[in-house]
């Protein structure tokens, strides 16, 4: 898209219809009168700064790519921010003066206006997990907890029963394979791995691998869900990229934040009653996202799961949500961790 409108750009001032620069003419978007980050709702002053006082018949403003106003000369044009997901978006004014177009391009960038909340748990019950698991994925499907795992040469997909730990079904990925998040969606398993650019997909009864799919975008994979219709995926930024389950295309982009502040290294992802979790990688803690703007609206300290499990030499970092429906409760995990906790969110 960058290169079309680019070369739209050098088209239309080949014809005569864009024939100066901001640099050539001055007439720039005035950056001193927008502020480093809003807030949905919130109202910004747009207008041009001038200094070779030339002539402006009008000025046409264009904001994510949509037509939010124009003015006569440069009169001002307070705009009040209606889009609410969160996260940066270009600003261009249209300047036309003196016979000629000017077009100029700046920045918004909205973040979150609420501070998120602390939720509790208690812990209801605890299970045995296998230590030589380097938990990416959970999940559970039909009573059955899923699991896949990561590192090169290690990396698998399995069924296992909760209770005792004992795997029921085993997939080994191609050494050549880092294994990242699965999720399960209309009885299909998809998982993810790291940097190969590549996912699988198996059935869900017998883990047998059907197909393979390569990533829509050059991002690393790291964790997977779903609600009723779309997959959701991490790449350890703070992204999360609504994605169509039979194309594995993206179609959307959910930029992620706590109050004014980008939340990076998303990893494992859940989705519950509408919402998603997420573990934030190398942190002890579990955040709740409202899909719809990118915002935290709450955050799990699970700290003290750590004190919990037995400190092995290769004992990782907490990583690994699974909400079961028919208890309403979450499991709770971490790479090579020796147990997996079952905890209930107290609010």
């Amino acid at each position: 898209m960058k290169t079309i409108k680019s070369f739209t750009i050098i088209l239309l001032a080949s014809l005569g219809v864009i024939s100066c620069a901001p640099t050539e003419s001055g007439l720039r978007i005035d950056t001193s009168q927008i502020k480093p980050t809003y807030t949905a709702g919130a109202t910004v002053s747009l207008a041009i700064t001038n200094p070779n006082q030339l002539n402006i018949d009008s000025v046409a403003y264009t904001f994510n790519q949509k037509r939010i106003g124009s003015t006569q000369g440069n009169t001002p044009l307070r705009y009040t921010i209606s889009e609410k997901k969160l996260g940066t978006y270009s600003l261009v004014a249209a300047i036309y003066a003196e016979g000629n177009t000017t077009q100029d391009t700046t920045s918004l960038e909205i973040v979150s206006a609420i501070t998120p909340k602390i939720i509790k748990y208690k812990v209801v019950n605890t299970f045995p997990h296998d230590i030589s698991s380097y938990t990416q994925g959970l999940e559970f499907h039909q009573g059955a907890l899923y699991e896949g795992t990561g590192q090169y040469g290690q990396s698998k997909l399995m069924k296992t029963d909760y209770k005792t730990g004992k795997v029921l079904l085993s997939t080994p990925l191609d050494p050549k394979y880092f294994g990242e998040g699965i999720t399960i969606f209309n009885n299909k398993v998809y998982q993810l791995t790291w940097q190969e650019q590549t996912g699988f997909i198996y059935d869900a009864q017998t883990l047998e691998k059907t197909k393979s799919f390569s990533y829509d975008r050059a991002i690393e994979g790291w964790g997977l869900t779903h609600d009723a219709t779309h997959l959701y995926q991490s790449d350890g930024t703070e992204k999360i990229y609504r994605l169509d389950p039979e194309s594995l295309k993206v179609i959307d982009v959910i930029s992620v934040y706590s109050s004014d502040s980008k939340v990076k290294n998303l990893n494992e992802l859940e989705w519950v009653n509408g919402k998603i979790y997420s573990n934030v990688y190398q942190q002890n803690a579990i955040v709740r996202i409202d899909p719809a703007t990118g915002e935290i609206e709450a955050i799990l300290d699970l700290s003290d799961l750590l004190k919990q499990i037995t400190q092995l030499p290769e004992t990782d970092v907490l990583n690994g949500i699974a909400f079961n429906p028919a208890t309403q409760t979450f499991f709770i995990t971490g790479k090579k961790w020796d147990k997996m906790f079952e905890i209930k969110i107290v609010e």
